[in-house]
């Protein structure tokens, strides 16, 4: 995890394409410019990168599920909910699934574990547009390769055949 990148994926540990969902881990770094404002003397991984971690895993997922061929854009952000703190070092374990899709829009419903227990959870809603229009799929399928998700597609497609 590269937080002032927004790097917030480290490995897919698993997708299920029938049940349109994926695991993800991440290790929260132990030092990061970030902490430095977040708080001095208690550093905390803010909510927002908290959300924007749930936002990446269900991007990722969606983008997998159709054959990356559409992009996720975060429109909105319901029922977020921050339930304890997150401290440097600890590992997250990220879970999101696909509620819903039509009409140029997704719906997710996300949490957040740290050690079995939830830190947050939230619903994301993402816009869709066609990879034809938005010229990011190079660097999209960088970060599919930096986090092992053909590693996790293939594990899952293995697993469906047997």
């Amino acid at each position: 995890m590269l937080l002032e990148y927004f790097q917030m994926l480290d490995h897919v540990k698993s997708i299920d394409f029938a049940d349109q969902s994926i695991v993800v881990e991440s290790v929260v770094p132990e030092k990061s410019p970030i902490f430095e404002g977040h708080f001095p003397g208690m550093p905390l991984m803010p909510g927002v990168l908290l959300i924007e971690s749930m936002a990446q895993a269900s991007g990722i997922l969606y983008m997998a599920l159709s054959e990356f061929k559409v992009m996720p854009f975060l429109m909105s952000v319901d029922t977020a909910k921050m339930r304890q703190f997150v401290n440097p070092s600890e590992t997250l374990q990220i879970n999101s699934k696909i509620e819903h899709e039509g009409s140029g829009f997704v719906v997710s419903k996300c949490s957040i574990s740290v050690d079995g227990k939830r830190v947050c959870n939230s619903q994301l809603k993402f816009a869709t547009r066609s990879f034809d229009e938005v010229p990011t799929l190079e660097h999209i399928m960088e970060l599919a390769e930096r986090v092992s998700l053909q590693d996790a597609i293939d594990t899952y497609k293995a697993g469906a055949q047997s």
